[in-house]
């Protein structure tokens, strides 16, 4: 068969820390690639190196033959389309004037549009389901709504490659599987799909092979049954884990579960951050074998960019934009899965309190960093003060030093929750 995406060598670091460490792997034409693993391994890196974004210090990825670093950026979105896991945004545009952003790069000097181009977003909104959203304003529509525009924009674009990073991470059940079927269909015609999937019972379902990663490497190649084992599930996830055939699909099933030993894995945790001053935080609770979710935090924010280095499940907003209702309900699902919430030292602005009110409507443990030096934190307004006050009574106020200890403690004082796939 012939490839669609060569990668030979690729070696990523971001903020210091290797994140991609020589990987090589090929994705052939026609195919559905699935990217699982821990948080941190590297999958949405690998996927913004597959698309251009990211420039690797080594190696070269290879898109329909043609080396992706050589390209320029309309160029390289002929080629390759991408829905990211945040499509948060700012600005009020209509639906379908979203879903017209896909035809771009195929627009004609002048960026007239032709009835080909007004075909293919017709076909796209169609597919996709939002046909009937066409008028509405992309803020005002629902999460998995929004999720559902943005793939349709990438149908519209037109491109050999598709790129999904955790295209199911915020839809209800229902909405998962429909999406899934319709990337299933997108290949049966010919185009070439890579998706970074968390949920490791539905990769094995949908996905014709996988890449599992672990520790910036592809640690195991081929179809899912070949990559779920017992052993290569336990060795990436760190937890040990069933692995067996589900009795309606006939694909494989993960149970995951730890004790003993095991459960040195010690946990979820989610950290509001913000403002770049996480970023070492971050790497703390990451090395001492926390799984990570990060946000809501600006899309462009220096702890953003650490989040994404170290896989971590992240909410963002656009620049400059607040936390609004839909975005904290998405931090608000995070809070309850997580074993702990940690609050970094964040200016405590209109624009974020959000974020600590859907921490504070919930019983997981929190731990509050207080600044370096004894400083106290940086708060505005009133209900920054109030909120504050409220995180400090009910927390565990610690300095920097004292954070990963300390999320040890509420963690292993918390009850074990069976996690099942979610890693």
């Amino acid at each position: 068969m012939t490839s669609a995406i060569r990668i030979d060598g690729v070696t990523v670091s971001l903020g210091g820390t290797v994140v991609l460490d020589s990987v090589s792997t090929t994705v052939d034409e026609g195919r559905l690639v699935g990217l699982v693993g821990p948080n941190g391994a590297g999958k949405t890196t690998l996927l913004r190196t597959i698309n251009g974004v990211l420039e690797p210090e080594q190696g070269s990825v290879r898109v329909a033959g043609q080396d992706v670093a050589g390209l320029d950026a309309r160029a390289t979105s002929q080629l390759v389309a991408t829905v990211p896991q945040s499509t948060a945004s700012t600005f009020e545009f209509p639906v379908r004037r979203i879903v017209e952003m896909g035809r771009t790069p195929h627009l004609g000097r002048f960026g007239t549009r032709t009835a080909a181009d007004r075909d293919a977003v017709d076909e796209a909104m169609d597919r996709a389901a939002v046909d009937h959203l066409a008028d509405r304003p992309v803020t005002e529509v629902s999460g998995g709504e929004r999720q559902r525009v943005f793939l349709a924009r990438a149908l519209a674009q037109d491109t050999p490659v598709l790129l999904l990073d955790e295209p199911t991470s915020d839809l209800d059940v229902n909405h998962q599987v429909r999406t899934l079927d319709l990337v299933a269909d997108l290949v049966a015609e010919g185009r070439t799909v890579v998706a970074a999937i968390h949920d490791l019972d539905l990769a094995a379902r949908y996905c014709d092979e996988l890449r599992l990663l672990h520790d910036g490497r592809i640690r195991a190649t081929g179809s899912p049954d070949e990559v779920l084992t017992d052993a290569s599930v336990e060795a990436a996830f760190g937890t040990r884990a069933t692995v067996t055939t589900h009795p309606v699909t006939g694909t494989a099933s993960v149970t995951a579960f730890g004790s003993g030993e095991d459960a040195e894995r010690l946990g979820h945790v989610h950290v509001v951050v913000g403002g770049g001053r996480a970023t070492p935080l971050l790497h703390r609770l990451d090395a001492a074998g926390f799984d990570l979710s990060v946000g809501a935090v600006s899309v462009d924010d220096a702890d953003a960019e650490t989040a994404r280095a170290l896989d971590a499940d992240l909410v963002t907003v656009p620049p400059y934009a607040p936390v609004d209702d839909e975005t904290r309900d998405a931090v608000a699902r995070r809070v309850r899965r997580a074993d702990a919430v940690v609050i970094a030292e964040v200016t405590l602005a209109p624009g974020n309190c959000p974020n600590l009110e859907a921490v504070l409507e919930t019983d997981t443990p929190v731990v509050v960093v207080d600044a370096e030096r004894g400083d106290t934190r940086n708060v505005a307004g009133a209900r920054g003060r109030r909120l504050d006050a409220r995180l400090r009574k009910r927390g565990t106020v610690v300095d920097a030093d004292g954070v990963v200890a300390a999320v040890r403690r509420v963690v292993d004082a918390r009850p074990r929750r069976l996690t099942g796939t979610d890693p």
